[in-house]
């Protein structure tokens, strides 16, 4: 199976690169995040015409998160079961037997603000939803967003990030404890590299100069994680020309397990 998460920054603006992705890698499952999208603006009858069922969470201009099958959509589910606000955030499906999770966590904004609190009790609450996924499946993936850096490796310079969010204590231990609970990064399980990373700000030419952060993760249960084949972040996705559409700050990371 091939799995891959993106945060595509706004599916209507992005709608023309995520078709073309699409028909270029042809992943079998495809998690999406910041679709910014309502309910009835997400453009299921084009999905379909590329030969993918898809379910969607949206909360209009803000959120909003989906799933893209290939093979097939089971028992879906929107929300967490104890989300601290309702928002959307997360949506799971079974496809072909694995239990997916598209996420996106919140962003934290500084660790003085209401919104930190907010993040932590959040991920808390994705800790207890992944342990009761696991229950009940044994191939489960968290794909998404994170908004969290889970080492310094994960940084182009740590320095840079002193006192924010991201990369905070309380963060790295909430994603810690999903990894304690039975899960595996994915990325990191291939590659131990460090400069590998799947965001980069749009200001200060942060692309070009390799400032980046890896924030988009891919957690896998054991089964998964034995049954790894190859990954990568897709940073051609991240770049732009004059003739394409603006790319999204996030680059695509995919995964590929036998299944």
């Amino acid at each position: 199976m091939r799995l891959a998460t993106w945060n595509v920054n706004s599916l209507k603006a992005r709608i023309d690169r995520v078709v073309a992705w699409l028909d270029d890698v042809s992943p079998d499952v495809l998690c999406i995040q910041e679709t910014k999208l309502a309910q009835d603006k997400f453009p299921h009858d084009l999905f379909v015409q590329l030969g993918y069922e898809s379910i969607h969470y949206g909360q209009g201009q803000w959120n909003g998160v989906a799933i893209l099958s290939k093979v097939g959509i089971e028992s879906p589910r929107y929300g967490l079961t104890n989300d601290p606000s309702g928002e959307a955030r997360a949506i799971w499906a079974t496809c072909q037997g694995v239990r997916v999770a598209s996420l996106y966590i919140p962003n934290g904004r500084s660790l003085e603000d209401d919104h930190y609190q907010y993040k932590l009790r959040w991920l808390e609450a994705l800790l207890s939803d992944s342990r009761l996924e696991s229950e009940q499946y044994e191939a489960v993936v968290l794909g998404g967003d994170f908004n969290v850096a889970p080492s310094d490796l994960d940084l182009w310079d740590i320095s840079a990030f002193d006192g924010m969010t991201h990369v905070s204590p309380l963060e790295r231990k909430a994603i810690e404890a999903i990894i304690e609970a039975g899960f595996v990064d994915l990325f990191r399980q291939m590659y131990k590299d460090s400069g590998l990373y799947s965001w980069w700000d749009y200001r200060n030419g942060a692309f070009h100069k390799k400032n980046g952060m890896r924030i988009d993760l891919v957690l896998g249960s054991q089964k998964v994680s034995r049954d790894m084949v190859w990954a990568l972040i897709d940073r051609n996705e991240r770049k732009g020309g004059q003739s394409q559409a603006r790319p999204s700050d996030h680059a695509p990371l995919v995964i590929e397990f036998d299944h």
